[in-house]
C-alpha cells in the first residue's frame, strides 16, 4: 500500500487579519430581484438551490424588484425605517450609559436592524419569539415601551426582571419575546419545543427561533432540527450570519457546509438565505416562511446574510480580530440607508426628513432615558428589593427559603 504521507489538521482561516485589507470577495451576490419566488407549498427537494443564493429586493438604485417585492405600503415602509431608527439611536444611548458606569454591559445591533425590526412586522399577535440577545429590534418594532427595556438594562427599582437577569436580557410574554439566555443556543431548541406544543394543542400561534452563526456549532441547534423536521414543528428556524462570533469568524461554525442555510438541507428543511440589510427582502422572506408555518407545512430555516458592524458587546474590543475598515467595505451597505434611499426614490421621503425625524427620534430616546434614570442606575438611585430573589421561583416558597428570606430580614 502506498504512503499516503502525514495528516495534517486544518484550521480553518479568516481571509484577512488586523491590518490587512478587507476582502469580501467570497461573498457573492446575486442581481437584486433574480431569485425566484416559490409556492408555500413547494417540495423542499426543488429550491435547494436557495440555501446557496441570496435573495435580494433592493437594488442600487433604491427600487424594488423582483418576485419578493411588493408586500408593504409606503406607510408601512416609512414605520419600518423609524423603527431601525429607533433601534440605532437607543443602542447609541445605551452604549454611551454603559461607557459612564450606568449599566455594566451592553450589546449594540449597529448595521443588523432590519433583521429584527423586520421579521417582527410578518408575525401575527400570539406568535413567540425565541430571541439571542441582538434582536431588541422585536420589542421596538411591536411597540414595548423604551422605558421598560432601559429600566431592565440599569437594574433599577422598575426594572420588570427585578434585577435578576443581565443587561438587555429582556422578557415579554405580551409582546412574544421570550426570556433571553446567557446560555448559547438554549432557545432554539426551546422554540421547536413551544411549536410542537402550539401544535398538540390545535393553537392557531406559531414560533420563531433565533441563532447567531457562532452558535449554530452547539448540539441544540442540531437536536432542534431533528425535532422540527420529524414533527413538522410550526417554527422558523432564523441564523442571523454577521460573519463574526464574539472574535472568530464564521468559518469555524460554518465549517464545509458552504452556508449555514445548507444545514437545514439535510433535514428535509425548505432553507433560504436573504439579505439581511434589506428590510423589504427580510419581511418578504419572514413572511413566507411564517405562512408556511401556519398552514401546517413545516418549519422553514433562512439565514440572514448581515454583517455586525459594532463589537460584539462593551466588553469586546473588534479591532484585535479583524481589519478596523471591514464594515466599510461590507458589499450589502447600511440597512437604514438602503430604505432611506428606497422611499427617496418613491418620492414619500427627503433628506430633510430623514434628518428631521433623527432629531425627533433622539430627543424621544434621551426623554425614555430620563425617566429610566429617575428610577436609578446600576450604581445610584432606587434598586430592587434583595425580597425579589425569593419570589417568582415556586408556586409555594418551600420552608427552607422561608426561613432565609425571614433571617435576610426581607
Amino acid at each position: 500500500m502506498a504512503d499516503a504521507g502525514m495528516l495534517r489538521f486544518h484550521v480553518p482561516e479568516p481571509e484577512v487579519r488586523p491590518g490587512g485589507t478587507p476582502d469580501f470577495s467570497d461573498v457573492t451576490i446575486p442581481k437584486a430581484g433574480s431569485v425566484p419566488r416559490p409556492e408555500i407549498d413547494v417540495d423542499p427537494r426543488t429550491i435547494r438551490d436557495l440555501a446557496f443564493s441570496i435573495i435580494r429586493v433592493l437594488n442600487r438604485a433604491g427600487e424594488a424588484v423582483g418576485p419578493w417585492a411588493g408586500l408593504l405600503s409606503d406607510d408601512e415602509l416609512l414605520e419600518g425605517l423609524r423603527h431601525m431608527m429607533t433601534l440605532r439611536s437607543f443602542d447609541a444611548r445605551m452604549q454611551m450609559a454603559q461607557r459612564q458606569g450606568k449599566t455594566s454591559f451592553y450589546m449594540q445591533h449597529l448595521g443588523e436592524e432590519a433583521v429584527s425590526c423586520a421579521f417582527r412586522k410578518a408575525l401575527a399577535p400570539g406568535d413567540m419569539n425565541f430571541p439571542t440577545y441582538r434582536q431588541a429590534g422585536l420589542l421596538i418594532a411591536d411597540g414595548y415601551p423604551m422605558v421598560t427595556m432601559m429600566n431592565q438594562i440599569y437594574s433599577n427599582e422598575a426594572d420588570p426582571l427585578k434585577g435578576r437577569q443581565l443587561p438587555i436580557m429582556y422578557s415579554s410574554k405580551e409582546h412574544g419575546f421570550f426570556s433571553i439566555s446567557g446560555n448559547l443556543a438554549t432557545q432554539y431548541i426551546q422554540a421547536v419545543g413551544w411549536a410542537m406544543a402550539s401544535a398538540i394543542s390545535n393553537d392557531s400561534k406559531i414560533a420563531a427561533a433565533w441563532i447567531g452563526d457562532g452558535s449554530t456549532a452547539e448540539s441544540d441547534f442540531h437536536s432542534a432540527l431533528v425535532f422540527a423536521s420529524t414533527y413538522k414543528a410550526p417554527v422558523v428556524l432564523n441564523v442571523v450570519n454577521n460573519q463574526w462570533a464574539i472574535s472568530t469568524f464564521q468559518g469555524i461554525a460554518r465549517g464545509g457546509s458552504g452556508t449555514f442555510a445548507a444545514r437545514g438541507l439535510g433535514f428535509g428543511i425548505p432553507s433560504l438565505r436573504v439579505d439581511g440589510n434589506d428590510y423589504l427582502a427580510v419581511h418578504a422572506v419572514a413572511k413566507w416562511a411564517a405562512e408556511r408555518a401556519r398552514k401546517n407545512l413545516g418549519p422553514t430555516l433562512v439565514e440572514y446574510v448581515t454583517y455586525r458592524v459594532g463589537a460584539h458587546s462593551s466588553s469586546d474590543d473588534p479591532s484585535a480580530y479583524r481589519p478596523k475598515a471591514e464594515s466599510d467595505a461590507w458589499p450589502l451597505g447600511d440597512p437604514i440607508v438602503r430604505l432611506k434611499k428606497h422611499l427617496i426614490q418613491r418620492g414619500v421621503w427627503s433628506d430633510e426628513r430623514h434628518t428631521q425625524a433623527e432629531a425627533e427620534i433622539l430627543e424621544t430616546v434621551i426623554a425614555a432615558q430620563r425617566e429610566a434614570e429617575r428610577h436609578g442606575t446600576l450604581h445610584a438611585g432606587g434598586k430592587p428589593s434583595a425580597r425579589d430573589m425569593f419570589e417568582g421561583v415556586y408556586a409555594e416558597m418551600p420552608p427552607h427559603l422561608r426561613r432565609q428570606r425571614q433571617q435576610a430580614g426581607v
